[in-house]
């Protein structure tokens, strides 16, 4: 190996620090636009043209106090429901995380009854390893560590795009270019501040643990796995939370607002405009900061477990152990470099300019990263080495791991593209679902139903492919690691990822504050990509979910002391029929409460509609508040019992069938999982933009079906508002249930190989 141990010491926390001074510098820059009317009222005079700028403004008379000093009350009212949501969420969720904390601590110290002496090691018995009370004790503490740091991802992101969103609609007065720059840029400080704490926090605390652990690398990448399941248990109960809260304001205000009282949407007279805008910022962005985060922890956790048992732990080769850890920190300085060429090497001129900037986002990110990745697979890695495959070791080339990491990240290109088609209202699909918007509503849904579950196909054989391909070359190790791959860019994808919400916000203020009709079309052109690139993320987030799950059950598989899983076998096949039952069972939990939630917002905005006098003529204020406080009631209380089956079934099924049922379980779940996920976020997806394409009306096609308010254009908005949950609420979470199911069957996989199965054991099957 080229690369020595120091340095490896060193190049892990130096890219994260920087990832993290990185997104301080974009949030610096974008905190320049400033709120308050003065004369000055938008970003500071550039030497360019600064001047000519402000006389501009003058002439047309937008720079009035009135509407910056408006956009800042609306961006404060949005901010303070956001941030009273969160603290409201995160207090139930503090009060399960403490209660799963003590239970990881229970079970796990269980295994050995509780003993502190030291035990032979599961794949070396010569040698002693560290207590089972150890591994009980600090699966806990990162357990802890995965949490936290997910709801300060989650909450940091969501600060973020509150910030920037009245800072966007005032810097779109100046053009389409500044207001893009502007709000890619306050992704980028989600993208980038994720990607690196996350990384940062995982390896002072590989480090820190290595202090009690010393030579066992077996126990002490065991008890990292708790990490990745702190990370997600909380991106759940975000992404289904927030998921619940933005979908029951925005239906609401779509179906009394839009069809009933024909308003525009985000028309200040509709009392649940508020709640809506929060909702954009808790579910997409706290809820798939937190998501994402998961999915980077676990892939990592995955591939340290499956290495630790390898030539890298025996031999404990402390630079190609931190192999994954390296990919990503290569990953972030990538990232960086990507980021530059949105928002410094070129500039955006038109409306039309703006998808394509995004794409090419993904397409720089991809091509540099496979670079990345070759030169640190080549200093990094021995030539040959040899990787735990069930129970035997496989002999695995340095070129090989390199492949599988590549697989995975043009895999991730891939299935992007493939959404971005089906979901984008540049291509055919969604033109012909909003063509089928001439008969109606019904021929609307049909139409967006089939494209969803067309839209499976080539993600589903890009995902296969990789797994087949990685698999062969590396056994668990490589699908591991092509999962990483997918995520190496991930401060790429989420800024791209949060650029949406904030767009839409904006598009939103815009409205509220009365700006001009100029202005609307320039945030809904932002508006319109972010959805596209919303749906693009949300492919990621479901491909690298498949991907990570598959690596954390063979990391599950190896750790339970299961040789194979037989399907023929009754325990095993009852458990793949009962897993691949769950994610329809979730999703009927999200979708009927959105719908429960929705129904008592319809109710309430009618209610004010009718009651309060001068609403609709624009003389009297709604009342907001009563909106936000039914979404923030209706999200806490309906996002316990789906929250519940996904972490209480590993735990039944594992204690009361054993392993093998588990392990049949953990199959179904992933391969029922994926498919809906995907149909899922790709109908709504496409629904939502074949209502934006009527309302643009930018083609002759286009004009054919509406102006708003036309037949056409209520059946789309009807259509938007099915799809509003699926793929906002269901689709997103579903991946979350994949993988959650997996790294909490891989922490607690001692437990059930030593006391599980009590059923089988009572009949004596």
């Amino acid at each position: 190996m080229l690369l020595s141990d120091l340095a490896t010491e060193i190049i892990i926390p130096v890219c994260a620090v920087v990832g993290i001074a990185f997104s301080l510098v974009q949030w610096l820059l974008v905190s320049r636009v400033k709120l308050s009317p003065d004369r000055c009222a938008s970003s500071p005079a550039t030497n360019k043209n600064g001047y000519n700028d402000y006389l501009i403004e003058e002439e047309e008379g937008i720079n009035d106090h009135n509407v910056v000093s408006k956009c800042a009350e609306i961006q404060s009212a949005i901010s303070e429901g956001a941030t009273s949501f969160l603290f409201t969420e995160y207090q139930y969720v503090g009060v399960f995380m403490v209660a799963f904390a003590i239970l990881i601590f229970l079970f796990l110290g269980s295994v050995d009854g509780f003993s502190t002496k030291s035990r032979p090691c599961t794949y070396n018995l010569d040698k002693m390893c560290k207590p089972a009370i150890g591994t009980a004790i600090f699966s806990t503490v990162s357990f802890l560590l995965g949490a936290i740091t997910s709801v300060l991802s989650g909450f940091l992101g969501m600060k973020i795009a509150t910030y920037a969103n009245a800072r966007t609609t005032l810097e779109a007065r100046k053009g389409v270019g500044k207001a893009f720059i502007t709000a890619f840029r306050s992704g980028a400080v989600m993208g980038f501040l994720l990607a690196a704490n996350g990384l940062l926090v995982l390896y002072i605390t590989i480090n820190l643990f290595k202090l009690y652990y010393g030579d066992d690398w077996e126990g002490l990448f065991e008890s990292i796995t708790g990490y990745g399941l702190g990370g997600s248990s909380m991106a759940l109960f975000g992404r289904v939370g927030g998921g619940i809260y933005t979908k029951a304001a925005d239906v609401g205000a779509d179906l009394v607002g839009k069809v009933e009282r024909n308003i525009p949407e985000d028309d200040p007279r509709n009392p649940a405009v508020i709640a809506d805008n929060v909702g954009d910022n808790v579910g997409d962005i706290a809820g798939m900061g937190s998501d994402l985060f998961g999915s980077f922890a676990e892939s990592s956790c995955a591939a340290l477990v499956v290495a630790s048992i390898s030539s890298f732990g025996i031999d404990h080769q402390f630079t190609p152990m931190m192999y994954p850890l390296l990919v990503s920190s290569v990953g972030i300085i990538v990232c960086v470099i990507t980021t530059l060429f949105a928002t410094d090497f070129f500039e955006i001129k038109s409306v039309k300019e703006i998808e394509p900037a995004l794409k090419k986002q993904l397409i720089i990110s991809t091509i540099l990263m496979t670079v990345g990745v070759a030169i640190i697979s080549w200093i990094a890695l021995p030539s040959s080495f040899t990787i735990f495959n069930f129970g035997a070791q496989k002999v695995v080339k340095n070129w090989q791991l390199f492949l599988c990491v590549s697989v995975g990240l043009w895999a991730g290109l891939i299935i992007g593209f493939v959404t971005e088609y089906y979901t984008s209202n540049a291509y055919s699909p969604v033109q012909d679902v909003a063509d089928s918007c001439r008969t109606g509503a019904a021929t609307n849904v049909i139409f967006g139903l089939a494209l969803g579950y067309k839209s499976v196909i080539i993600p589903i054989f890009a995902i296969a492919i990789s797994i087949f391909v990685s698999f062969s070359f590396a056994a668990m190790y490589g699908v591991a690691m092509a999962a990483l791959g997918m995520l190496s860019t991930i401060a790429t994808g989420l800024a791209i990822d949060a650029y949406g919400p904030i767009s839409d916000n904006a598009g939103g203020i815009a409205e509220m504050a009365g700006m001009s009709h100029r202005i609307r079309e320039r945030t809904d052109a932002l508006d319109a990509a972010g959805n596209t690139t919303a749906a693009i993320g949300k492919g990621f987030a479901i491909g690298s979910a498949a991907l990570v799950s598959l690596a954390l059950f063979g990391a599950f598989v190896s750790h339970a002391e299961i040789s194979t899983v037989d399907v023929l076998t009754p325990k095993v096949f009852i458990g793949l029929i009962v897993g691949a039952m769950l994610p329809y069972w979730f999703s009927a939990m999200t979708m009927k409460s959105v719908g429960s939630a929705a129904l008592k917002m319809v109710e309430e905005v009618r209610r004010q509609f009718n009651t309060i006098p001068g609403l609709m003529e624009g003389h009297a204020k709604p009342d907001y508040a009563t909106c936000v406080k039914i979404s923030t009631d209706a999200s806490i209380k309906e996002m316990i019992p789906p929250g519940a089956l996904v972490m209480l079934t590993p735990l039944i099924v594992g204690t009361l069938f054993g392993v093998e049922t588990l392990s049949g379980v953990l199959a179904g779940s992933l391969v029922s999982g994926v498919q809906i996920a995907i149909s899922a976020s790709n109908t709504g997806g496409a629904w939502d933009n074949a209502k934006k394409y009527i309302e643009a009306g930018a083609s002759e096609h286009a004009r054919s079906l509406g102006p708003k308010g036309s037949d056409p254009h209520k059946a789309a908005v009807i259509g938007d508002t099915i799809g509003d949950p699926l793929k906002d609420t269901s689709g997103p979470s579903l991946n979350i249930l994949i993988k959650l199911m997996a790294v909490e069957s891989l922490v607690f996989a001692p437990f059930f190989a030593t006391h599980g199965g009590l059923l089988f054991k009572i009949i004596k099957v």
